[in-house]
């Protein structure tokens, strides 16, 4: 069962006694072109998620485990990546292993090379469709097992009555296991960071059309002369 922090009250800790509880956070990213305003958004996202993160282990208990997408390894050496990948990811997870939470390896290491792979390759054109298609079934099956493995990592180290943190892409497909109570954590801010982000990546996406039909009628009229 999963609950939606941002549409329901605080859950009473007697409701979740014996259970494994998962708290559901969704990773979010700006990148470096991004205007101040999705920055700032970006920012407040990140203070109300650690707040209500903060109030939900205040009623539940202390993370015991938590769990990052990407982290092939745990611990001490999941964080020195974690530091070199992403300052705000790193700061919280720090945060919560300094209160107790341990690290864990959350993704199958050669597996997850192999989706990046992947993805790199399928950004590429293709003459032959038949490639193409073979490709996409390979990427697809290779994510499956990424999810299966991210569940399994999960049902195997959060115990009864344990607390744990999940942060991954909110377009994640990992088939949670059977008895873990998941809380999807969703601050207002959430939501604004979205609505703003979708509109930006339009207005990105209109200008570079816009700016490759400019160019196209530049090479038209040189043509032509």
């Amino acid at each position: 069962m999963t609950q939606e922090l941002g549409k329901i009250q605080r859950p009473e800790a007697k409701a979740f006694t014996g259970k494994r509880k998962l708290l559901l956070v969704p990773l979010m990213f700006g990148t470096s072109d991004q205007p101040q305003e999705g920055q700032t958004l970006l920012q407040k996202y990140w203070v109300q998620m650690q707040s209500q993160v903060e109030s939900l282990v205040s009623t539940l208990g202390n993370a015991s485990h938590i769990y990052h997408e990407n982290l092939g390894e745990g611990g001490d050496e999941g964080l020195v990546r974690l530091e070199a990948a992403d300052e705000r990811s790193h700061r919280f997870v720090k945060a919560q292993c300094s209160a107790g939470a341990v690290l864990e390896a959350t993704e199958d290491e050669e597996l997850l090379l192999e989706v990046m792979d992947l993805q790199r390759c399928l950004t590429l054109p293709f003459a032959s469709e038949r490639l193409a298609n073979k490709l996409h079934e390979w990427y697809f099956d290779s994510m499956r097992q990424r999810y299966e493995h991210i569940a399994k990592a999960i049902d195997e180290t959060l115990g009864e009555n344990e607390v744990g943190i999940l942060l991954i892409s909110e377009r994640h497909q990992v088939q949670f296991p059977q008895g873990v109570e998941v809380i999807y954590v969703s601050p207002p801010a959430l939501d604004e960071y979205r609505r703003w982000l979708q509109a930006w990546l339009k207005n990105q996406k209109s200008q570079a059309a816009s700016q490759a039909n400019d160019a196209a009628k530049s090479q038209e009229t040189g043509d032509g002369k």
